[in-house]
């Protein structure tokens, strides 16, 4: 069965979530960053990710800007920076204005000319996914974006991926969906999908009973993988 149906994680997948913390970093005001913006956003966005599995199991669902805020939080105190409200304050802000990596903007380009439908599917909230699809101008190429909210969960529950045939009407086996969580693509492997890791990092491949079915270093690659 050919893919008809592109969707995309959008933290860490198409938008740069160490671009808060490394912007910052860069403004006279938070030169206290200079040395420390890798560990904090990489803090951040851990925490982050294991507060949305700990609300999932746990039945406490709550908005995704929250657990965002909370992991900020955390990896603030965790860098010696707890308690400075100014460069709280800007980092959140600009969580709001992220860029998308490069190569996405033609990568969509691609996906759209070839006909195929694209979408979002993410933990974040509807307004927090329009600020960034807005902030990184990518909102023409894109046909919806799904958000956790509508179910009440966070991923990987498949009540989430349940999204994409209830919004597009088409079959698992013909959605090519796009994660740069391991896990994510894993458990998505496991739904049903045929999955692609966009790997920046180089991490190894998380221990789940699943595999993605493509592991990529960037995002150039997906109009071939999508059969373009």
């Amino acid at each position: 069965m050919s893919i008809t149906t592109c969707v995309f994680d959008a933290y860490g997948t198409l938008f740069d979530v160490a671009a808060a913390a490394r912007q910052a970093a860069s403004e006279p005001d938070f030169s206290k960053l200079e040395s420390t913006w890798p560990a904090l956003a990489e803090h951040w966005r851990l925490k982050q990710l294991q507060y949305t599995w700990l609300r999932a199991v746990t039945d406490d669902h709550c908005d995704f800007w929250e657990v965002t805020q909370q992991g900020l939080d955390w990896a603030l105190e965790k860098t010696g920076l707890a308690g400075d409200a100014a460069l709280r304050e800007r980092l959140l802000a600009l969580y709001w204005e992220l860029q998308s990596y490069p190569e996405v903007p033609d990568m969509l380009r691609q996906l759209k000319a070839g006909g195929m439908a694209t979408a979002i599917l993410s933990n974040g909230s509807p307004d927090m996914l329009r600020g960034a699809v807005t902030s990184a101008g990518i909102d023409a190429l894109l046909d919806d974006t799904l958000s956790v909210q509508s179910v009440g969960v966070f991923k990987p529950d498949a009540r989430v991926y349940d999204l994409v045939a209830k919004r597009f009407g088409c079959d698992k086996k013909e959605v090519l969906f796009v994660s740069s969580n391991g896990w994510d693509a894993g458990c998505a492997t496991g739904y049903g999908f045929t999955t692609a890791w966009v790997n920046r990092a180089g991490d190894p491949v998380d221990r789940l009973p699943w595999t993605p079915a493509h592991i990529l270093s960037d995002l150039t690659g997906i109009p071939a993988l999508a059969g373009l």
